[in-house]
């Protein structure tokens, strides 16, 4: 009389956008059972201003699959959403999140939209996970796909200010808070940074009806890439543009691993770091006020509206004041903001300035917990900030999954 054969337990991938998404097609691919977790791109559809432009090019804005068919050019002919020609074409945020949908919806039709309260080591080996819908299962490998999810950074001195932390409808926000923009019509906004993301979300209040002003810690910060055919004739392509260095970052993302962690962690902050993409230049300019090379040195909020001090040159100090501030300051990998993960999975981990360290496959210190995106970035540099290092990542990350 034979006996039950002991169900296999799933990978669990948790998070629905790019990263998650791809990693997922990849591991179905070499036949491994998958449950995927989260609300396809939720961060693209609900934390990204409307009227938002990609600053990629539609050649670093596909999701990578292991089979043909479910590339952004695939999506826009099939849905006839529009025609991607060339490295001039610029994608609406609404078609991209709409692209990210259409790719779990024809690869994951089963994907489940809950969310994970908790991960936890099993008592057998693998994982426990706790779902918001109450269910309880196992699975044998994480990964961590969540994105941006509550990673937002905010300069302490502003935090400072607000007790309560940012808010949309407060004096300070950050800019993953804001999805609709027309309400800072007629209001003076302060936007901290000097990013694509201060530098589009400017522009977009400007063009609502707002008085704004990029406010910039270094002299000089606010600039714009050059357009296609300005790039340097001899450098080789790269999904960013041509450059030695963007070509290395993008095709020898492996090496970085091997760098001292100041650098790689210098490589994530300041490569393709803070500028504008050439399209914004111009309605950027003139339209926009910018104060740079003053850092906010104090910051506190009178009748509602919060009053910046900044500092200057010689200790000479100056303050702004404004109906809002909106800290457009990035986002950095702590993996103490991922409250999903227990006590004894988070406390095995090995970080560097928070973020996990991670194998050649996107393994990190705790047997069978992977990460991609975001939370790989610190191991193998800038690329995996982008779309585009899913076609890094993705591959790697299966076959050490599938090696296990």
């Amino acid at each position: 009389m034979g006996t039950a054969s002991t169900p296999v337990r799933p990978v669990v991938v948790i998070g629905a956008g790019p990263f998650g998404l791809s990693a997922a097609a990849h591991l179905r691919a070499r036949g491994i059972p998958v449950r995927v977790f989260g609300s396809p791109m939720v961060s693209w559809r609900e934390h990204m201003p409307a009227g938002m432009l990609l600053k990629s090019t539609p050649v670093a804005s596909t999701i990578d699959a292991p089979q043909p068919g479910y590339g952004l050019l695939d999506f826009c002919a099939e849905t006839g959403t529009r025609r991607l020609e060339s490295e001039w074409d610029l994608i609406p945020v609404e078609d991209f999140a709409a692209y990210g949908q259409w790719f779990a919806a024809k690869l994951f039709p089963d994907l489940e939209q809950v969310r994970v309260v908790s991960v936890d080591r099993a008592p057998g080996g693998g994982f426990a996970l706790k779902l918001d819908s109450g269910e309880s299962c196992e699975a044998r490998a994480v990964v961590v796909a969540t994105g941006l999810s509550g990673l937002a950074r905010l300069p302490r001195e502003l935090a400072a200010a607000i007790p309560d932390g940012p808010s949309a409808t407060g004096p300070v926000s950050h800019a993953a808070q804001h999805r609709d923009l027309s309400g800072f019509a007629g209001r003076e906004v302060l936007v901290i940074g000097a990013g694509q993301s201060a530098l589009e979300n400017a522009v977009l209040m400007a063009e609502a009806g707002a008085n704004v002003r990029v406010v910039a810690r270094r002299a000089g910060a606010v600039g714009f890439g050059d357009a296609p055919d300005r790039q340097p004739r001899f450098s080789p392509n790269s999904p960013f543009g041509k450059a030695w260095s963007l070509y290395a970052l993008s095709y020898h993302a492996t090496h970085v691993r091997h760098l001292p962690a100041p650098a790689r962690h210098y490589l994530v902050r300041r490569v393709l770091g803070p500028l504008g993409a050439w399209w914004l230049r111009e309605r950027f300019t003139g339209r926009v006020a910018v104060t740079d090379g003053r850092r906010i040195v104090r910051a506190r909020v009178e009748r509602g509206r919060p009053v910046l001090t900044l500092s200057g040159g010689a200790g000479v100090e100056r303050e702004l004041s404004a109906d809002h501030v909106m800290a457009a300051t990035g986002y950095r990998m702590d993996v103490a903001a991922l409250d999903f993960l227990g006590d004894g999975v988070r406390t095995g981990l090995v970080t560097s300035r928070g973020a996990p360290v991670l194998d050649a496959g996107f393994q990190s210190a705790v047997p069978g917990l992977y990460f991609t995106g975001l939370g790989a970035a610190s191991s193998f540099g800038p690329l995996m900030r982008f779309v585009c290092g899913t076609r890094y990542a993705s591959p790697r990350l299966a076959t050490s999954l599938a090696a296990r």
